[in-house]
């Protein structure tokens, strides 16, 4: 398939904060690119800084974040463009409305508990402070997240390497018709995309986080 022959959709990561979904999107960002297929990531914290600047994290302004994503997703996606979204996206009906308006929308939810985010993947500390009552209005502690329903897949990131939940996603998009095959292509250090938080090394490539301790 060709660029110009390229049919839009978009890939939508929801979950925890610290849960994986920058991880697996900016591996399947490079998976799709190494097809030269038009690809852009929308990432919940490089679009508050642009899009949605000023909005806080109140029900309201999350909501309105979410929509902005999704009005931007809309129009990649209707100009052939796969693109990959993955904000925390705590409220289902925020998500099911960008589901309605994308159309070919495929929802993945990327599953991690409070607990082991907490204790492994918690860098800044946001989650030990957010526990101790120290921040509020955190999305699994004090703010709901409303886990989808009935998503196109869950990858369950705390049994599975990056690398296994991606394959799923690629099976995934396979299955409904968005690529043609799921092998990986993309080679494994990957030069960063430039579009998530993930942390670089001084060479450029995306540093390899959150080594599994069973492999």
């Amino acid at each position: 398939m060709t660029a110009s022959e390229q049919k839009g959709f978009t890939v939508w990561f929801t979950g925890l904060s610290g849960s994986g979904k920058s991880t697996i999107a900016e591996m399947l960002y490079h998976e799709l690119k190494a097809r030269d297929l038009k690809t852009e990531i929308l990432d919940g914290d490089v679009v508050r800084q642009n899009l949605s600047k000023g909005l806080g994290f109140s029900k309201e302004d999350r909501d309105t974040n979410i929509l902005r994503i999704g009005f931007v997703a809309d129009l990649l996606t209707r100009n052939g463009v796969a693109t990959i979204c993955c904000p925390i996206s705590p409220y289902k009906e925020a998500r099911d409305a960008v589901r309605a308006q994308v159309g070919e929308f495929v929802e993945v939810y990327v599953y991690a508990t409070v607990e082991e985010i907490a204790a492994n993947r918690d860098p800044k500390g946001l989650y030990k402070k957010a526990l101790a009552g120290e921040i509020t209005g955190f999305t699994g502690v004090d703010d709901p997240y409303e886990a989808p329903e009935d998503p196109e897949l869950v990858v369950d990131t705390l049994v599975e390497t990056p690398e296994e939940s991606l394959q799923k996603v690629m099976d995934t998009l396979h299955q409904l018709g968005h690529i043609e095959d799921a092998n990986r292509r993309a080679a494994e250090d990957r030069v960063h995309s430039g579009l998530t938080d993930l942390r670089v090394t001084e060479s450029g490539l995306v540093v390899k986080e959150h080594e599994r301790p069973n492999g």
